[in-house]
Parts: structure tokens; sequence; C-alpha cells
């Protein structure tokens, strides 16, 4: 490539994040996540043990479904555990090599610096 390439990295305040995790986690709810997880649950194929039942979110509401806890700590556990996550992911970014890491959302500052 014949262009400068800039890597960004944006990085959100951590209040600010744990505060979009929960909204998003809370959002995901309204919008019928259990009702996806049930439907999975209803499938002979899917068990707690597969990858894709361990994720964020699916384990914790399996668990609920399974009435190992209750509702207020699955949803407790999912926002946790996505906090985690965003933490490893955090981590892994800022290894990366000739990376600028932004700690903002503002688009505006971010097209600001892209346009320097």
């Amino acid at each position: 490539i014949d262009y400068p390439i800039k890597k960004i990295i944006l990085m959100p305040p951590r209040s600010e994040l744990h505060q979009r995790i929960e909204k998003r986690f809370l959002s995901m709810m309204d919008e019928g996540f259990l009702s996806e997880v049930e439907q999975l649950k209803q499938n002979p194929n899917l068990h707690e043990d597969l990858p894709s039942i361990r994720c964020v979110g699916y384990r914790q509401a399996w668990q609920y479904l399974n009435k190992e806890i209750d509702e207020d700590a699955m949803i407790e556990k999912a926002i946790i555990a996505t906090r985690q996550l965003c933490k490893r992911q955090s981590t892994w970014l800022k290894s990366e090599t000739d990376a600028l890491i932004l700690e903002t959302i503002d688009v505006e500052s971010v097209v600001n610096f892209i346009q320097q």
C-alpha cells in the first residue's frame, strides 16, 4: 500500500465502558435474549459444554434457565463476564505496535486526528 497507515485504538474511559456494557446487556434482555437462549436450549445437539454456549452471556443465561442461579445473579454475572472480556481485549490491543491509543469515543476528535 502506498499510503501511510495509522493504527488507532479507541479506548473509552473505563467508567463509561462499564455503563455501556450494562446498558447493552439490559437492552439485549429487553429484546428477547432469554427467549433466544431458551430456543437454543430446546435443540438436543446443544449443551452447556459447547464453546458456543460457554460464550459470555449465553453461559449465564443457560445457568439461569437450568435454575442454577436467579435472574439478578445471571444479569450481574453476564455483565461482569463482559467487563472481564473487554479488559482482556484492551490488554491485547495495548500490545499493538505503532498504534495510537485514544482514550476517547468522541468521533470529532478522532476525525481531527486522522485529518492531520
